[in-house]
């Protein structure tokens, strides 16, 4: 018998590390996604990339492209196309919030994790707004600087 605390453990998939460089997240959100019982089991070997990963509205829907899933070992003439277009769920006044955003302020929805929760599949998605040259500098700045105040505290 599971414990509760063990049916809401995350199990991370991948992680696009380079959104948080090049892009100022504003907000994220959680969506399922729809999958093909191939994709489900290579997910399940970790076998996925989000790196180039973003969500598109489309007739009122959400998408997500350039999601990379590996196609399964086992997977025969079953198997899935890696890169397929794959639909995202989020409840309907989500989404056209998010079409709002999109389309005044000129943002984009960036993959940022992929993972189960629960046993089902989930993404977090982040609205975005891209960093300039000079934003990034001043990031890096930033961390190297609280480097150099741990580095001193612990000294102390």
């Amino acid at each position: 018998m599971s414990t509760p605390a063990a049916d809401d453990a995350i199990v991370p998939i991948a992680r696009n590390a380079r959104a948080r460089h090049d892009y100022e997240i504003l907000e994220t959100w959680e969506a399922g996604i729809v999958l093909l019982g191939t994709e489900v089991k290579s997910l399940r070997d970790k076998r996925a990339q989000i790196t180039d990963a973003y969500a598109v509205v489309k007739d009122g829907e959400l998408w997500l492209l350039n999601a990379h899933i590996a196609p399964y070992t086992h997977g025969n003439v079953w198997n899935h196309d890696p890169t397929r277009t794959r639909k995202l769920l989020l409840q309907k006044k989500e989404i056209k919030r998010l079409i709002g955003a999109i389309e005044r302020k000129g943002l984009t929805l960036v993959a940022l994790d992929l993972y189960f929760k629960q046993g089902r599949a989930k993404v977090k998605i982040g609205l975005a707004r891209g960093k300039k040259l000079h934003d990034k500098r001043a990031d890096a700045r930033e961390r190297d600087d609280l480097r150099e105040i741990q580095r001193a505290m612990k000294v102390r």
